[in-house]
């Protein structure tokens, strides 16, 4: 059973990506291998991503971590590094800053 208070109580980070045309699939490949990664980082309490039906090429991500610090680690992983720094971004054609909440 989902715990929803403590989702509430953790910290709330939403994104928004837009890939290139060309560069759709490449990335959601990445997004699929990447995501069991991120969601057993410690301090993460969900973390989900999903891929637009209407436009395939947008994704919405929907995080909620421990605190700060689970955020910070998450975003220091070697997964983070190696598979949003160094492959996905370059296959964005928009992405935007990290919401928090």
């Amino acid at each position: 059973m989902i715990d929803y208070q403590r989702l509430r109580d953790g910290l709330v980070v939403t994104a928004f990506w837009k890939a290139k045309p060309q560069e759709t699939e490449a990335a959601a490949g990445i997004l699929r291998e990447f995501m069991p990664k991120a969601q057993n980082d410690p301090g993460v309490q969900a973390f989900l991503i999903h891929q637009s039906k209407d436009e395939p090429s947008e994704f919405l991500f929907y995080e909620v971590f421990e605190d700060e610090d689970a955020f910070d680690a998450h975003q220091k992983s070697p997964h983070f590094k190696e598979m949003i720094a160094g492959e996905a971004l370059p296959k964005l054609a928009n992405a935007s800053a990290p919401s928090m909440w």
